[in-house]
């Protein structure tokens, strides 16, 4: 049977279990046996873990623990995809399709939600529905933003790039991504359960009160997190570990140490989401009132540990986009990384500074001036660290002999895109400008403008350079750049407006707005439907290509780290052998230069690999 379905077999089975014993449980102490909050809660833990069991975790490593010969499933061609699999490749696939799906369902959403503030009043969605379609929109792409990244390149890379066979611990890689599929069930399961309405950042007292939907978001938000940890300690492990030799700390990759920074965020942080969501469940269904100011909680404590872990997301999303915006860069300037160990200090130094910059989503909600004045300045500070890396990517560009492929185009549209947001940034951290601009379309244009335009598009820089490794095929470049030019327009066409929207009163979360504004939230609302037919075009090209297209080499753009020094796509155990690593990954324009070589068979590089 597929792992696939078995999954769902058991998961239905473990939910049907958990609830049954759930109600039974609330019928002998005499209480009113049909609560959703218990029920569901009960029933979604074990439901988790039959779905877990059922799609492989069971057959490839659980009956180990108790003395049994394990069984994987061992598929081939498309079935491994739908399997848990512990190649770190196929993971990477598995990563990729399943959030770039949730990001065009996100993305679909978004269209819905904009046909409403087409014109004012209301047009399709009552204002509950609206504010469900913006909670459910902005989940999951803070999921996608979260995890496309790190869990799809990040896994399929970084072993190639360290010259590793596989990841440190490849079950719980697979482990790791098979959490992540239910997160997209649970968000779409609340229009079952009446829906959520508070946001994605689901702030009490009304995510306390408000409908059983809010309950799926927290679960959905606690799995995510849950997947997250996993991950982080094994890139972390990875890194530390499975360098091959002579793959000292200054010659791995940026996008690695990319990647590594985001681990330790990962594994730092996420921890204090997942307490908080947790004890938004705990009030909602044990009664207990950690936001509760009738029983002495406080709601503002939430702010305090959701912002605490949910800024530091921000970089999460930002930096593994910024290690591919230096990585496509250098190979397409053939240039060296300019500047590289302040690329990589600017790196560790946002990882530092994430951790004390969390208040300033918070100068509105009545905190301490004091507290206000400390966070504005060390918001202000973290933008050096994060300068470092801008400035690292500028000075490889300048004189550089640019190759202006479809990757390169999408990775200086991250600094064109990210200049914006960093620069309109300033303002959310200045207190008295804050105040005024809070909760406004400015906010979301800074807000998209970071991670739309930083992130996403460095996920398409990502896929383009990659796609050749990836599957062996080359796409078309008259329709990647066509996708390109499209899609670059339209976001700008759709978001940059928003600044004057957000100045002139525009407030975000709102289902109407006043009459004077038609003009601009029409024009938004059109060229958000433009940008969304872009990726009609990227969706063509991809699948077309990974099934007709032309063979690519195993090195088409003549890079010089490790992950093109193999075949396309690269071999079950990535090298024929252990790779030696002599020199740096950047030494472009240096004679006679080279990054690794591959020892012959027998030798004791190859013996230790």
């Amino acid at each position: 049977m597929l792992p696939l379905l078995k999954g769902l077999i058991w998961g239905v089975a473990g939910f049907l279990i958990g609830a049954g014993l759930t109600l039974l449980v609330r019928l002998v102490q005499g209480l009113d046996a049909i609560s959703f909050g218990p029920v569901v809660v009960i029933g979604y833990i074990f439901g988790l873990t039959g779905w877990l069991l059922g799609a492989g975790v069971w057959d490839a490593w659980a009956k180990g623990w108790l003395g049994r010969s394990l069984q994987p499933y061992r598929a081939k061609g498309w079935r491994q995809y739908f399997s848990f699999n512990t190649d770190h490749k196929v993971i990477g696939i598995q990563y990729l399709v399943t959030f770039v799906v949730i990001f065009l369902l996100a993305a679909a959403f978004a269209m819905l939600f904009r046909a409403e503030l087409m014109y004012p009043g209301r047009q399709i969605l009552g204002p509950a529905g609206y504010n469900h379609i913006v909670s459910i929109h902005g989940m999951m792409m803070i999921a996608v933003a979260i995890a496309v990244i790190t869990g799809s390149f990040g896994n399929y890379f970084v072993p190639l790039m360290i010259g590793a066979r596989d990841m440190a611990f490849p079950r719980l890689n697979a482990l790791s991504y098979w959490l992540t599929p239910p997160v997209a069930v649970l968000l779409l399961a609340t229009f079952l359960a009446g829906g959520w309405d508070t946001g994605w950042t689901g702030y009490p007292p009304l995510s306390e009160l408000n409908k059983p939907g809010q309950i799926l978001y927290n679960l959905a938000f606690f799995t995510l997190g849950l997947s997250s940890i996993l991950g982080s300690i094994n890139f972390l492990a990875t890194i530390f570990t499975m360098r091959a030799p002579g793959m000292k700390w200054g010659r791995l990759p940026i996008f690695v140490w990319s990647i590594f920074s985001t681990s330790i965020l990962g594994l730092i942080f996420t921890q204090f989401v997942a307490a908080v969501m947790t004890m938004v469940l705990l009030d909602r269904i044990a009664g207990m009132g950690f936001f509760n100011p009738d029983l002495g909680g406080d709601p503002l404590l939430y702010q305090h540990l959701f912002w605490f872990y949910s800024h530091p997301a921000v970089y999460i999303m930002m930096l593994p986009g910024l290690g591919i915006f230096l990585e496509v860069i250098t190979h397409f300037s053939r240039k060296p990384l300019f500047a590289y160990w302040w690329a990589v200090a600017g790196f560790l130094g946002i990882t530092t500074m994430s951790a004390v910059v969390w208040g300033h989503h918070m100068f509105s909600a009545g905190v301490s001036t004091s507290f206000s004045g400390i966070i504005m300045a060390t918001t202000e500070i973290i933008s050096i660290p994060t300068g470092l890396v801008f400035l690292s990517a500028l000075g490889t560009i300048w004189r550089g002999r640019l190759w202006l492929r479809t990757p390169m185009l999408f990775a200086l549209a991250v600094a064109f895109n990210f200049l914006i947001g960093g620069l309109s940034g300033i303002f959310q951290a200045d207190v008295p400008t804050d105040l005024h601009l809070h909760d406004t379309y400015f906010v979301v244009a800074h807000f998209h403008y970071t991670i739309f335009g930083g992130e996403i598009f460095a996920l398409f820089a990502g896929i383009y350079y990659w796609f050749p490794k990836i599957t062996g095929k080359m796409y078309s470049e008259r329709l990647a750049k066509l996708h390109f030019w499209w899609m670059f327009l339209a976001f700008n066409a759709t978001f940059l407006p928003m600044f004057y929207a957000g100045l002139h009163g525009a407030n975000r979360r709102i289902a109407d707005y006043l009459p004077d504004l038609a003009g601009i939230m029409w024009w938004e609302a059109f060229a958000a439907f433009v940008l969304g037919a872009s990726f009609i075009i990227f969706v063509y090209n991809m699948i077309h290509s990974w099934r007709r297209g032309p063979a690519a080499e195993a090195n088409p753009w003549q890079a010089r780290t490790l992950e093109w020094q193999t075949s396309s796509p690269p071999m079950p155990e990535n090298f024929t052998h252990i790779p030696q690593v002599v020199g740096h990954p950047y030494d472009y324009g240096i004679p006679d230069s080279v990054h690794a070589i591959i020892p012959p068979a027998g030798s004791a590089s190859d013996e230790k690999g």
